[in-house]
């Protein structure tokens, strides 16, 4: 202490004997090693540190559609489909880049035979509700599925499958015969058992708990927007503490539904919403200064089913093949899909189906097409349109095409009407709803030609949209197709574990139903995603739908901290 009074006195002493311009200069020199000090700390602190996620945020996202049902079981609408993904959750779920892991699940094990499969479920799991998730509510949610009276679109996925709960941890599934993608099908959501155990089939459609469902997922609900006519407006969704996955981190997910994308566009211009799917790609120069624009391919068949049920024209085989033939696919993309997009020749994706391009040109294939129906027997009538003799009755070549109310749907259907016109077909474009073609159309089978599309799952299954056993409502065979061939192909795929030989059915099953052309494949779509440039966290990879950019929602965030590096792992653990 004595010392370094000592050494004080003396700088002092020293300094006051400095001239003006010393002075000056040994303080000039003082404060450079002083700023030179900070900058040095602040810098090797920021060596040290990283950012990481925090709580917090709001991202109020806008989508087209209004939802029939948020319920795992019964929705067929992209809007549905978002909910349900936010609200509930299933025994497992699917990671960036299509891998599977545990969610509501600790474990499960597979018998040698791949017949049972036997599932743990995590401690401490609840709903929102605060009830426990148990193997009784993943019983009861299966069995729902498969109930006749409820007519679940989920029904195909657990066919000849016996769910038993053993516990309340442990649940069992035993099939019938190996099935390879079983285990996708058990991302299901759980519904609460103790919510729907008093509900009658005939009236679960109707429940009010598909509006304002309660579930186990990442969000749970806090608040819904309506109209006067108790439409739904929006969905605020809060972060759920006790998500087996972890509580998210963006504080808000606010859904917002709009009638078309017009009204979408709208609303992002106004800084309603802050996010959006669904645009058309002419928006996405508009958008694209403000925001981050993810695109990602998505396995979504969008094609025309032919209903010979419905239409009889469609017997013809001729009939099929020159409106298959007739079809320049590439031209719908370009001008439908702004290129954002692929052409697709057969029921498997694009990058896997065996069914190829022919090259030929669009006057090419017009002409192609005209010649199978003029070998046929086709001729054009007083008014142009194509009419084949049968006997003593003249069958005009006219049938209805049903679609959504969606752009581009609208645009394609508008787009095929010209080209089959051209042909001498005479086609009446028929536009509906998303709730009413789904009630009233499509489940009932009330159309000559669907323009619809298919989501072909990441397990390749083709079983519900192609099995003759799948022609009826829940069941997802748009086109009424039925071939014993076909039938088999894809029932040995479906319990195939070697990818190469389950591959090689497939291919098999896509050339026959190539063959009998029960159905015009046109397109898949890329998925493209607006999203605020401050929302991190976010992967597209390997997903299959639209609602499944919600796969990793826990880990998105908005706001961030800084922590030191040694902090990092006691941080996430």
């Amino acid at each position: 202490m004595i010392r370094l009074s000592s050494f004080r006195e003396r700088l002092l002493r020293a300094i006051e004997s400095f001239t003006l311009a010393e002075k000056i200069i040994f303080y000039l020199f003082v404060g450079l090693f002083a700023a030179s000090s900070v900058f040095m700390l602040v810098k090797v602190n920021e060596h040290f540190m990283i950012e990481i996620p925090a709580e917090g945020g709001n991202l109020r996202e806008g989508v087209i559609g209004y939802p029939r049902y948020i319920n795992p079981l019964l929705t067929v609408t992209d809007s549905g489909r978002d909910l349900s993904a936010l609200i509930y959750s299933g025994l497992l779920k699917t990671e960036d880049g299509g891998e599977l892991v545990p969610d509501l699940a600790k474990s499960y094990t597979i018998s040698s035979d791949e017949l049972t499969y036997d599932f743990i479920l995590k401690d401490n799991i609840t709903f929102h509700d605060g009830t426990p998730v148990t193997a009784y509510d993943v019983e009861f949610t299966v069995n729902k599925a498969l109930d006749p009276a409820i007519k679940s679109p989920k029904a195909a996925n657990f066919d000849g499958v016996t769910v038993k709960a053993i516990s309340d941890k442990e649940v069992q599934f035993v099939l019938k015969k190996p099935y390879a993608p079983f285990l996708q099908n058990l991302t299901l959501g759980i519904l609460p058992k103790h919510i729907w155990k008093d509900i009658d089939p005939d009236a679960f459609v109707f429940s009010e708990f598909n509006f304002s469902p309660v579930g186990s997922g990442p969000y749970k609900i806090k608040n819904i927007q309506r109209n006067s006519s108790g439409l739904p407006l929006s969905y605020e969704l809060v972060p759920f503490d006790k998500y087996a996955l972890g509580k998210p981190h963006i504080s808000t997910v606010s859904i917002y539904f709009y009638t078309n994308e017009d009204d979408l566009m709208n609303a992002f211009e106004n800084g309603d919403i802050t996010s959006m799917n669904s645009i058309t790609p002419k928006n996405i120069d508009t958008v694209k200064s403000q925001s981050t624009i993810l695109e990602a391919p998505l396995p979504r068949i969008f094609g025309v089913f032919f209903n010979q049920n419905q239409a009889a024209i469609f017997t013809n085989k001729e009939v099929r093949q020159a409106l298959d033939e007739a079809v320049d696919r590439q031209d719908i993309i370009n001008q439908v899909l702004g290129g954002h997009g692929t052409p697709d020749f057969g029921a498997l994706p694009a990058e896997l189906s065996k069914q190829k391009d022919s090259g030929e040109t669009a006057d090419e294939r017009l002409s192609n097409a005209a010649n199978i129906l003029a070998k046929a027997g086709w001729k054009k009538g007083d008014d142009g349109t194509l009419v084949k003799t049968v006997g003593k009755q003249s069958i005009p070549l006219t049938f209805s095409l049903s679609t959504s109310n969606t752009p581009e749907l609208k645009k394609t259907a508008d787009l095929l009407a010209t080209v089959w016109g051209k042909l001498g077909a005479k086609v009446d474009v028929k536009v509906f709803d998303i709730a009413d073609l789904e009630t009233n159309v499509i489940r009932p089978r009330k159309y000559d030609a669907l323009l619809f599309g298919e989501v072909i799952g990441r397990d390749l299954d083709l079983f519900a949209f192609w099995h003759s056993s799948e022609r009826n409502d829940p069941g997802l065979n748009m086109a009424m197709y039925t071939n014993p061939k076909t039938d088999k192909l894809l029932e040995t795929a479906r319990g195939e574990e070697d990818s190469t030989k389950r591959m090689a059915d497939l291919t098999q099953a896509e050339g026959a139903i190539a063959s009998d052309t029960p159905a015009v494949f046109l397109y898949s779509p890329n998925f493209i995603y607006v999203v605020p440039k401050d929302l991190g966290g976010v992967s597209l990879d390997g997903i299959t739908s639209s609602s499944e950019r919600f796969l990793n929602v826990e880990n998105w965030y908005m706001d961030t901290d800084k922590v030191w590096t040694v902090f990092k792992d006691s941080i996430f653990k």
